[in-house]
């Protein structure tokens, strides 16, 4: 398929793409890069509003390489746009364009297979609009070193750089239907955690546990991602043959994902009735819970979070336990970032910078107790016009089994 094929192209296709192209060549500005090389999943499905490629949902190798989708976007050059799709996508973009929903790019080539074909089309797109001498903004952690190398070859005088940055900046602020998204992502995992724990007893395995939690979540149209389960004294969270027995505590940690955006969530469960000491783990991991929602709300400084929490961990009796915050959306551990002392290496770019509405923040409590278990708590927090709001809210106490 040539570079000037319209066969998946519509004169009804839309103005502008489905993002700020103001906010993105401000960032690049900002960032110093003049086109950008975009070869992530995630941020190609933000980039062309939702669009991804079916087959490679689970994996990316395929033969003797891997999927690799290129968006090209020169700064200020929306029209100049191309994607570089794979060849199995041909079918999926003639669906889209026989409902009306063309992609917004002007050249779409789904003619790649394996990195360095899809880099070598990237690469006669970007000869055609010129980028000798220019700074070429790329992903580093999803380029693969054959097609980075095929690009800087292509182009010596150019120069490569980071472009993570001004990419998730722009995902930052979630719009309303991004926002609905995450929700009903998040009560559906919570949906399916509690179903989980009130239909299984004593002798149930982690296992087993995990296997009933994939079809809880895939029942309610979420694709099942991952599932970190404790039961009774152990803080082990990886898939085992472990017991749950009357009486011990059970932790289920579990991401879903909904069109892409993931529910992230932790509620905890228990076969019989919790005892005092039970009851004051879970409040006090709830207390710095609030705490840290209370700091929630627009204009402040998102490292605010972190601070409303301090005090309390200084003073709790429970000097095990540990507190993070984070960005969610199509990944996790995404802008803002809020620490760069978390379990997920990464500078704190976002502490000391507002928090905006729309921005969605995961805020997790940790009390890996000697004698009692992991407990742990969860949310998903929106940063709305006036405040915050959980995502996800129910089950946040202790959750009966077997029953």
């Amino acid at each position: 398929m040539a570079d000037t094929d319209t066969d998946l192209r519509s004169a009804s296709m839309p103005a502008a793409p489905p993002f700020s192209t103001s906010k993105l060549d401000g960032l690049l500005d900002d960032a110093g890069i003049d086109v950008l090389v975009v070869t992530s999943k995630h941020n190609i499905r933000y980039l062309l509003g939702g669009h991804a490629n079916h087959f490679f949902s689970h994996m990316d190798a395929i033969g003797i390489s891997r999927y690799l989708p290129v968006l090209v976007y020169p700064k200020g050059r929306p029209h100049d746009a191309a994607y570089i799709a794979n060849r199995n996508e041909t079918g999926m973009l003639a669906v889209r364009h026989g409902e009306g929903r063309p992609l917004w790019v002007a050249t779409v080539r789904p003619e790649a297979s394996g990195t360095e074909m899809a880099m070598r089309l990237a690469v006669d797109h970007l000869r055609k609009r010129g980028v000798e001498g220019k700074v070429i903004g790329v992903e580093a952690p999803f380029l693969p070193v054959d097609a980075a190398r095929l690009l800087q070859d292509a182009f010596p005088s150019a120069r490569l750089t980071d472009a993570y940055r001004p990419l998730e900046l722009l995902r930052a602020v979630k719009s309303p239907g991004e926002l609905a998204t995450l929700r009903q992502a998040s009560e559906r995992v919570v949906d399916a955690m509690l179903a989980v724990i009130r239909e299984h007893g004593p002798g149930t395995t982690k296992r087993a546990l995990q296997r009933a939690l994939r079809r809880a979540e895939t029942e309610r149209d979420l694709t099942f991602e991952y599932a970190l389960i404790t039961v009774g004294r152990s803080h082990n969270r990886a898939p085992s043959d472990e017991v749950w027995m009357e009486g011990d505590v059970l932790s289920l940690d579990s991401g879903g994902n909904l069109d892409g955006y993931i529910g992230d969530l932790c509620r905890m469960g228990i076969l019989g009735e919790p005892d005092a000491e039970l009851e004051d783990c879970l409040g006090e991991i709830d207390r710095v819970q609030m705490a840290a929602r209370g700091a929630i709300r627009p204009g402040a400084p998102g490292g605010d979070i972190y601070e409303a929490v301090r005090p309390i961990l200084a003073a709790s009796s429970f000097h095990d336990l540990d507190f993070v915050a984070h960005g969610i959306g199509l990944i996790s551990h995404e802008a803002p970032r809020l620490t760069a002392t978390g379990p997920v290496p990464y500078p704190d770019s976002d502490a000391a910078r507002p928090l905006a509405a729309g921005m969605v923040v995961s805020i997790e409590t940790t009390l890996p107790h000697p004698r009692r278990g992991y407990i742990k708590l969860e949310d998903t927090v929106a940063v709305t016009a006036d405040g915050a709001e959980g995502y996800g809210d129910a089950g946040r106490g202790w959750n009966r089994g077997g029953r």
